[in-house]
């Protein structure tokens, strides 16, 4: 066999992409989940590749590629055997062994994000490594090993189904024989938003996976020696953008026009879905069709996180499920109705008629049918040996802790705690209040005598209101005050907040407390002015609460009472 530099040098460098979507993996599943269990979701996604290369290099890529049957390859332990038939044109058999190892590790790395925060690492690696050995490998000999559903005129160019659907499917069963997270539903099963601790690392981390899925898509050519060759690339790289692109304005309008404002992670889960949508008729569609297709997953995506939230009760903390495995399965049945017949069949709506169509369709159901009852036992018995959740004290506590020993992921910086879990209250969330329907500070009577009142007025308000607070009593004559960072929850008045499609309550959220202490100036200024700065109708406006003060003791001199409070009034 000839081998082509240039042809190599293209599945490598595609190796090279995918391999670093581990680290785009890690930051968006990291960002979308508790600051508590970073160090844990960082080690499973390590583990995910170094698990997963021994074992596909021992069992899996013999399986996957070995011309056994048309159902499953060959036991080829280490790749020893003739694999010619299987390799691309100019392609070397390591080349296409480690382009299809890293294809592997992103199958199984989609699975942690769905059950994260709750899994014991043992029983992660386990599944994992299933995962590589042969529920991956079968499937891949399905599609990618000339197995029957390529016999049949199958078309999943990069893995929507291939890796995507199998690793959200994967992580659907998972995720429901978990059950959720500890405080994700209240007692009534209404789900409760659990915020992710760094929307900066998600975002970087969809970065990353858009970048690297260039050579996801595109290096799939396995090779650029033809004009061909080229030209596809060319293509491929352009719908892979243009549907991730469409999706997330799509999404972004969508999730505009139903929580009232645009939601950032789903708007973000809306590029993968894009990512992962186009990946199987990339080359088979034009950019038209990838724009309609992105706007469909643009949607979908939205419908089926809220789906998997509030009605299946299935807690998917990343989204991993919609986005990788409904968006992974329509978009290889889609295939079936916009190929323009350059690499495949023709579509339905290219007069193709029915037959792709229904290829694809049974493709997808059978691929996820073999991969849910697979999983489903691998799980099973993890659960019934080793245990595959940890326990709830643990799980309050903390991953990182308790499965690392790891105290926290970052040492140095101050952490909000985790309150999620203790929620038990109930409230009600209504509109807006005026304020002049507001209930007025009580104002507390001056005693009389001779020596001079002392008050304390305590604010408790939003940081972003901070500043203009603070210019605004230094403008009454108050030139001192004492700022603290606390947390704090009620039951309050106003507008829902959203996260993911699902209300945020209200509980130990992070606030300001300024204390002041006047004599001189008007306690009655102080409300007024502090309610008129603070004020907007909206959920966390505050709270003003007036204590009297018995004295006022300055360290420095020994002064007492309005002597000692004149060099900070």
């Amino acid at each position: 066999m000839t081998f082509s530099s240039v042809n190599t040098i293209w599945v490598l460098l595609g190796a090279a992409l995918v391999f670093f979507m581990q680290a785009g993996f890690s930051l968006c599943e990291a960002g979308f989940t508790r600051a508590k269990n970073t160090g844990n979701i960082l080690m499973k996604n390590l583990m995910d590749f170094c698990i997963g290369t021994p074992c596909y290099w021992l069992f899996g890529f013999g399986i996957m590629f070995g011309a056994g049957s048309s159902m499953i390859g060959w036991l080829d332990p280490g790749i020893l055997k003739d694999y010619s038939h299987a390799l691309p044109s100019g392609v070397p058999l390591w080349a296409f062994a480690i382009f299809q190892t890293v294809f592997c590790a992103t199958s199984a790395t989609i699975v942690s994000g769905s059950m994260a925060e709750r899994t014991k690492f043992s029983a992660y690696c386990i599944y994992s490594a299933a995962i590589s050995l042969f529920i991956y490998p079968i499937s891949g000999h399905w599609i990618w090993g000339g197995g029957w559903l390529s016999q049949l005129g199958f078309h999943d160019f990069a893995g929507s189904t291939a890796v995507h659907m199998v690793g959200g499917v994967c992580a659907c069963i998972g995720a429901w024989m978990l059950g959720p997270r500890i405080g994700k539903y209240d007692k009534d099963r209404k789900p409760r938003a659990i915020l992710g601790h760094n929307i900066t690392f998600a975002a970087l981390g969809v970065f990353i996976l858009w970048f690297c899925w260039f050579g996801f898509n595109g290096a799939s050519t396995v090779a650029m020696d033809s004009d061909e060759a080229v030209t596809s690339a060319g293509l491929i790289f352009f719908n892979t953008n243009l549907a991730a692109a469409v999706a997330c304005c799509v999404t972004l309008i969508l999730t505009w026009i139903r929580y009232g404002k645009p939601d950032v992670s789903m708007t973000y889960n809306a590029a993968l879905a894009g990512l992962v949508g186009i990946t199987a008729g990339c080359d088979a569609v034009s950019p038209l069709g990838a724009a309609i297709m992105g706007a469909v997953f643009g949607i979908v995506v939205v419908f089926s996180v809220e789906f998997f939230d509030k009605v299946a009760k299935i807690d998917d903390p990343v989204g991993a499920v919609s986005v990788h495995g409904v968006c992974g399965s329509l978009g290889t049945i889609l295939t079936g109705f916009f190929a323009t017949g350059v690499s495949t069949e023709k579509g339905v709506f290219y007069g193709g008629g029915f037959h792709f169509l229904g290829v694809q369709t049974l493709g997808v159901l059978c691929v996820a049918a073999y991969v849910a009852v697979i999983i489903t036992v691998v799980f099973f018995i993890i659960k019934k040996t080793i245990g595959l959740r940890v326990s709830a004290e643990e799980e309050i506590t903390g991953l990182d802790v308790t499965e690392h020993g790891l105290l926290t992921a970052y040492a140095g910086f101050a952490m909000l705690p985790d309150t999620t879990t203790a929620l038990d209250a109930e409230y009600e969330v209504l509109g807006d209040v005026p304020v002049s329907d507001a209930v007025p500070v009580r104002k507390v009577t001056i005693h009389d005598g001779v020596e001079p009142k002392f008050t304390k007025i305590e604010i408790i308000c939003k940081e972003s209101r901070l500043e203009s607070l603070k210019n605004a009593m230094i403008g009454i004559g108050i030139t001192g005050m004492t700022v603290s960072h606390v947390l704090g929850c009620g039951i309050q008045k106003g507008k829902p907040e959203y996260y993911r499609g699902v209300p945020v309550e209200p509980t130990l959220l992070p606030k300001v407390q300024v204390d002041i202490v006047v004599s001189k100036v008007p306690v009655r200024a102080v409300i007024e002015t502090a309610k008129k700065v603070l004020y907007s109708g909206h959920i966390g406006d505050g709270k003003i609460f007036v204590y009297d003060v018995e004295n006022v003791v300055k360290v420095r001199t020994g002064e007492e009472g309005y002597d000692a409070l004149q060099d900070v009034e």
